[in-house]
């Protein structure tokens, strides 16, 4: 019988989907366990990331269901975003029926896989039957205070006349049409995570089942500081400048302030003064850069002097106010005191444009007299009045009180996290569901008028602006409070907004009345085990969390934190390099099923690395990691006729080695699979097992008994990778019942305490011979069989034995000269 993997694995799918095999319920008396990969947005095509991220997640679903657990295993699809939009400018294709067709195309091709999902419980994030949901959650935000509109300076591509997230600007420019993206100044809804900005990087600490380096990227996203707020008065304007610190202890060091370009202060500054023209056109070539290239240490430090000053609190003195490229708006407060003597960013801005260097800290062997890069350490304060003498750090307490004292400032935390910007300008995203009215002003939608529908036909202009402005049946309406006539906001939502939720929804997927069950919630999560790409480790991840939070808050659930335990696997490399059509290294897992079988490309991308490091393709491992699974078969087919004999001995001398070896693996692949998640180890150790179960058929006797339990229980613990020829060589071994519904097998402990071990013998370090020797055996014992062989004899002849080294059960070196 031949390994026919296209057969086996299209009647093993077909059996397992017509059954609906993985469907799950709640009523079930085992403990739950949700198992969760980040849903793909549905392009058409999987590619060998995918096929490695929903393979771990299989595997572990597929083990704990054997483990006894009832297992939520769920698959959608985050389907909204610009990419269709692309698509319908490009190709004149409608962005739905673009996404619809890509959702049909990799459904397939993962039931194809032989992914292991419940898919009664599949969502699409673009269907009208979820983004209902996603604009009651927004509304949920609104009435919480925490959806706001503001005007905002966002980044602005001229040609496409939209928005663009951070995401969407690679390198300067628009990932659409490639134009140099500046920076505009817009009526735009936020979200106000700001709020949940300690709660967010305070329990982080308590996420004990998530990679160290995914916490550490976290909080510094979130970038807590303490510090003061300092207010620096505008010299005849009449307001004020507002400045976060750190470093309160370096204010009589202040000798200039610099504000952003974008400062709302900026154009009253500048207004009537001879710098006025060209601080504009500064201001006009800031929108052109984005926050990487200004913030950067590499760029140089660039700026304008306003022509305007500002009063120092403490000392009365005027300081000059710059605007610069090294300070963008919506980092703090969008302003900072030039502290050169203490900040080599400011030192270096100092020196180029001639400003004042006022040292304030003296520290142990620093020469104030000629500084040549800024002090940033401790030491005392000089020059700074009434606080000289004083501890920098103390000084920092001291000075905050007095400014406190004296209506100058505060004490302060500030965080480098900014309000979510949600609002996009365009077409294929959830429509915000807001109502503009000339008499009413800003009009949520009422939740019983959801879903605020997305028309279908519509306009794709060259230009890429969302066809919603141009729809007059979308944007005409009448105000839900008057009646009157009323425009609908045609931005529609960050496509991040619909993945921060969507683990809730599988939970009642089909619910039309509210977007979840709280008991179903409540039963399900938080999720057990989610995995995905380390790139989604900040935004995805944060956002997430702030929703978890917030329906926490607001009753709609019983947990704050989403995900208890995370695995980020690392990419699929060829030739060193991330798979990319414009590389031209990617490898087609539709290619390498029809080839080698779902199986073979399962356990390939399972076996060549640990789930979280990055996996070199390798074909030749492909083809290994067939010819391994027609070994397997080889060995079954041939034993099936073998074990069919009811007259074989019942013992073998190699049947303590096998039932040791059974053991040992069954102990290894459980720890493996359950609590490392080191699946490249445990394929290892099966691989090796089948290799001593080629020895055991062709060197003893066989075992009736023993072998058909060893073989029973080899299927059991390749069947998670390989669950295809698994389920189908149960089924020709004739073992009872079917392999998905037994029982994850037990070790025996005693079995693991071995009665015979290999002891290599080395002769001046080289391995000379191997002895099989029973593990109590003293040194004496050993040395006197060792010295005994004729082999060992005859390597010795007429040499001096130096030393006789013995490393217990393992090896022998004897150093002769």
């Amino acid at each position: 019988m031949e390994y026919n993997f296209r057969e086996i694995e299209k009647k093993w799918q077909q059996k397992w989907f017509s059954q609906n095999k993985y469907k799950v319920t709640e009523d079930s008396p085992k403990p739950k366990y949700y198992v969760l990969e980040m849903f793909p947005y549905p392009s058409g095509k999987l590619h060998m990331g995918h096929v490695r991220n929903y393979s771990i997640g299989d595997v572990f679903a597929r083990f704990m269901r054997l483990k006894g657990y009832n297992v939520l295993h769920p698959m959608g699809w985050d389907a909204f975003g610009l990419p269709a939009e692309n698509a319908a400018i490009k190709h004149g294709i409608h962005p739905s029926d673009w996404t619809w067709s890509n959702i049909e195309n990799m459904k397939r091709q993962l039931k194809e896989l032989g992914i292991s999902y419940d898919w009664d419980r599949e969502v699409a994030t673009c269907h009208p039957d979820y983004y209902k949901w996603t604009q009651w959650m927004f509304l949920q935000f609104y009435k919480a205070g925490l959806a706001y509109r503001k005007r905002s300076y966002v980044n602005w591509c001229p040609s496409c006349e939209t928005v663009l997230a951070n995401e969407q600007v690679v390198n300067g420019r628009c990932e659409r049409c490639k134009s140099l993206v500046g920076k505009k100044d817009l009526e735009q809804w936020f979200f106000r995570i700001t709020k949940y900005a300690e709660r967010l990087l305070r329990d982080i600490d308590k996420l004990d089942g998530w990679p160290e380096k995914v916490k550490i990227m976290q909080k510094n996203w979130i970038g807590r500081s303490e510090g003061a707020e300092i207010e620096f008065e505008i010299d005849g304007l009449g307001k004020r400048i507002k400045v976060f610190t750190t470093r309160p202890d370096t204010l009589f060091g202040v000798t200039y302030l610099v504000l952003a370009p974008e400062h709302p202060l900026t154009k009253e500054i500048i207004a009537g003064k001879p710098q006025e023209k060209e601080c504009l056109e500064f201001i006009e070539k800031m929108q052109y850069l984005n926050e990487i290239e200004r913030t950067s240490t590499e760029t140089e430090k660039e700026g304008r002097f306003t022509g305007g000053y500002a009063i120092h609190p403490l000392t009365g003195k005027k300081v000059p106010i710059y605007i610069a490229n090294y300070v963008l708006v919506d980092y703090g407060t969008g302003a900072v005191m030039g502290v050169p003597a203490h900040d080599q960013r400011d030192f270096e801005f100092a020196k180029k444009y001639n400003l004042p260097i006022k040292v304030v800290i003296k520290g142990d062997g620093v020469d104030i007299q000629n500084l040549q890069s800024a002090y940033e350490g401790e030491g005392v304060l000089i020059n700074s009045g009434e606080f000289n003498g004083l501890k920098n750090t103390e000084a920092m307490k001291k000075i905050t009180e007095y400014l406190e004292k004296n209506g100058y400032g505060k004490a302060c935390v500030t965080y480098k996290l900014r309000d979510w910007l949600i609002s996009r300008q365009r077409y294929w995203g959830a429509p915000i569901p807001i109502v503009y009215c000339d008499d009413c002003g800003i009009v949520p939608v009422p939740e019983e008028e959801l879903p605020v529908l997305l028309p279908y036909n519509v306009e794709f202009k060259p230009t890429g602006q969302s066809p919603l402005a141009y729809c007059e049946e979308f944007v005409n309406t009448t105000c839900p409070k008057c009646g009157k006539p009323a425009r609908r906001e045609t931005d529609t939502m960050d496509t991040f907004i619909c993945s921060s939720w969507y683990y809730f929804r599988y939970t009642d997927p089909k619910n039309s009345e509210k977007p979840f069950e709280k008991s179903l919630v409540d039963y399900w999560l938080p999720v057990d085990q989610y995995i995905g790409g380390v790139e989604h480790a900040i935004l995805h991840l944060l956002y997430s969390r702030f929703f978890t939070k917030v329906l926490y808050d607001l009753g709609y659930i019983s947990f704050e934190e989403p995900f208890k335990n995370l695995l980020t696997q690392g990419m699929v490399l060829k030739d060193g390099a991330k798979m990319s059509k414009s590389l031209g290294n990617i490898v087609s897992p539709e290619e390498i099923v029809e080839k080698y079988g779902a199986d073979t490309a399962r356990l390939f991308i399972l076996f060549a690395a640990p789930p979280e490091r990055d996996l070199e393709w390798s074909d030749q491992g492909v083809e290994g990691c067939f010819r391994f699974l027609n070994r397997l078969w080889r060995l079954y087919i041939e034993l099936k006729d073998k074990l069919s004999d009811s007259s074989l001995p019942g013992q073998s001398e190699l049947d303590d080695e096998l039932n040791y070896r059974l053991n040992y693996t069954i102990k290894k692949v459980t720890e493996d699979i359950g609590e490392r998640f080191n699946f490249n180890t445990a394929i290892s150790s099966i691989m090796e097992l089948l290799n001593f179960l080629y020895d055991y058929k062709e060197k003893g006797s066989l075992n009736r008994e023993l072998i058909l339990k060893t073989l029973k229980n080899f299927l059991i613990l390749i069947y998670p990778f390989t669950p295809h020829i698994a389920c189908e060589l149960w089924e020709i071994m004739g073992f009872e019942g079917d392999i998905e519904d037994v029982s994850w097998p037990e070790y025996d402990e005693s079995a693991l305490v071995r009665k015979n071990v290999e002891i290599a013998v080395q002769i001046n370090g080289k391995v000379r011979a191997r002895f099989d020797v029973p593990v109590d055996i003293s040194e004496e014992e050993l040395k006197q069989k060792i010295m005994n062989n004729e082999k060992i004899k005859t390597l010795l002849e007429g040499k001096e034995i130096v030393k006789f080294i013995y490393v217990k059960n393992r090896l022998v070196n004897i150093v002769i000269k």
